[in-house]
């Protein structure tokens, strides 16, 4: 299948079927979505470098992932988001590459992207509470889009993120009205914006309910399924043990539950639990019952959007930024129940 074909099957000119596969913002919405329909059906893909010949641009699109063990990209998570935004980006001609570096060496390694030409654009993953990045690519003037948000920047610039504080207050009202007061989080790298969002608003809604923050039910560490079970063991034989606990992912909610089992206790009887991030391509929760309860915000999705917003930036550097704010759902599984009295 090439350009010609596949514009002849949809009766449209070879231009604009290109230009709706690369995010032209003059083609309309309805052509774009039919044009990416019929090219997703017949397995057609743009031939980037010919397209990179002809608009003197890489049809790149750029990761910049730093060194660390400690990093909330590093995981399945990540993996989706990525999944979905290739997908769009392929469709438009793109390909990805991906550049690792050491923290202090970021700045570098984005200068010498723009300076040789080998991306596009980037897209920025895991922002902080404060983020220098999104100034520093502001200032190199390379087109980019972030998942997430920076609290501390102050700057408008483009971005793509779940509602973290809402989700989360949603979440611990949930446990509120089964009657739980004891309720932990287990949280990500709070140094991490959307770790920083999700607490906000667990504190939010026991500051509603008028019930203690206990600073001894609240931790922070990079979302692995043995921070799950070491956190839920050692809380566990607490004399005054949480009977819920809020994670902030589903890698981490397995290791909560393996912890509550070896403790001889029933998940969702004895212990209320309830996840984040549980719809991902590999690691399923459940089928028609959810075994976590959980706020569930689709990644690969979030990435595909991504791609969308980083495209329309690359072709019009000056257009307007964009955000998108995505809603977490709310599913109740198998995991949470009225506190045990």
């Amino acid at each position: 299948m090439n350009l010609k074909k596949l514009s002849e099957e949809l009766g449209l000119s070879q231009t604009t079927v290109s230009r709706a596969l690369g995010g032209y913002p003059e083609v309309n919405e309805k052509t774009r979505v039919r044009v990416e329909q019929a090219a997703r059906r017949l397995n057609y893909s743009p031939n980037s470098r010919a397209k990179g010949l002809a608009t003197g641009r890489s049809m790149m699109v750029g990761y910049v992932i730093p060194y660390s063990s400690q990093h909330e990209m590093v995981n399945p998570i990540f993996g989706d988001f990525v999944a979905g935004a290739t997908q769009a980006l392929a469709r438009a001609g793109y390909g990805v590459t991906f550049t690792q570096t050491t923290s202090e060496g970021q700045e570098a390694t984005y200068t010498a992207l723009k300076a040789n030409g080998s991306v596009d654009g980037v897209i920025l993953q895991g922002p902080a509470v404060v983020d220098d990045r999104i100034e520093m690519l502001r200032r190199l003037e390379l087109p980019f889009v972030v998942h997430g948000r920076s609290t501390g920047v102050s700057s408008t610039y483009s971005w793509i993120d779940v509602n973290n504080k809402s989700a989360f207050k949603r979440a611990t009202e949930f446990l509120l009205q089964l009657g739980h007061r004891r309720i932990a989080l287990l949280n990500g790298l709070e140094s991490m914006d959307f770790a920083w969002r999700r607490r906000e608003g667990y504190l939010a809604a026991l500051k509603d309910a008028a019930v203690d923050v206990r600073e001894v039910l609240m931790r922070s560490a990079e979302m692995t399924e043995t921070y799950g079970f070491d956190t839920t063991r050692e809380m566990l034989a607490m004399e005054e043990p949480p009977t819920a606990i809020l994670v902030s992912s589903l890698i981490s909610a397995i290791g909560v539950r393996r912890a509550i089992q070896e403790a001889g206790l029933q998940m969702g009887r004895d212990v209320s639990v309830i996840s984040h991030d549980d719809d991902l391509s590999y690691l399923r929760n459940g089928d028609a019952v959810p075994i976590f309860t959980a706020t569930r915000s689709s990644v690969r999705h979030a990435g595909e959007v991504a791609a969308g917003v980083l495209i329309q930036t690359m072709i019009n550097p000056d257009a307007q930024v964009q955000t998108h704010m995505l809603e977490a759902e709310l599913l109740v599984g198998r995991s949470t129940g009225p506190v045990v009295v």
